[in-house]
């Protein structure tokens, strides 16, 4: 009797549990970039976009929106705002518009008008960040194995686009990050 006891209980504790579940959001614009990062190119393509966004803060700005602006307005509203095209969203510090275009994502400061933009070059085969009116390069594709991608120190070094090539990229990248920690 006791055993049915405890498979009722652990029923309703995991039935419980999912009623329950917190609203923190969905952090729409941080999947978005990673969904899209998925996509550029070869797994090898993608884990030099994911250290090159890690160097260039991109990463961390877009979990920053997310928490601080877009996934309160979903919480309060009910609705996302990166998933429509154009939308003004107020934060504790603010009003930003943030606009998908299908190519990328543009979040504007409204008090100071600041932006941040992910776009590609099809003539220079270039992705760069657009921030303060300046366009900081980020990966470069050579040819069909290789790209030139920044380091920690700004400049640009060519990686081969194998498993070697991404090994000795990480070593570059986070050799130098944890030192600078």
């Amino acid at each position: 009797m006791k055993k049915v006891y405890l498979k009722v209980a652990t029923i309703l504790l995991v039935a419980a549990s999912l009623t329950c579940s917190s609203c923190i959001g969905s952090f729409s614009l941080s999947n978005k970039l990673l969904s899209w990062n998925q996509t550029v190119g070869s797994k090898f393509v993608n884990e030099l976009v994911f250290f090159a966004f890690w160097i260039v803060p991109v990463y961390e700005v877009s979990v920053l929106a997310d928490v601080l602006v877009l996934n309160s307005i979903e919480f309060w509203s009910g609705d996302n705002p990166v998933a429509k095209g154009k939308k003004v969203v107020e934060g504790n510090d603010g009003k930003y518009l943030v606009e998908c275009d299908g190519k990328g994502y543009t979040i504007t400061s409204m008090n100071d008008q600041s932006s941040v933009r992910l776009d590609f070059n099809v003539d220079t085969q270039t992705w760069s960040v657009l921030s303060d009116g300046k366009e900081y390069p980020f990966m470069t594709f050579v040819d069909d194995s290789h790209v030139k991608m920044i380091t920690p120190q700004g400049d640009m070094q060519i990686v081969e686009l194998s498993e070697a090539g991404l090994m000795a990229y990480q070593q570059v990248a986070s050799g130098n990050f944890f030192a600078q920690r």
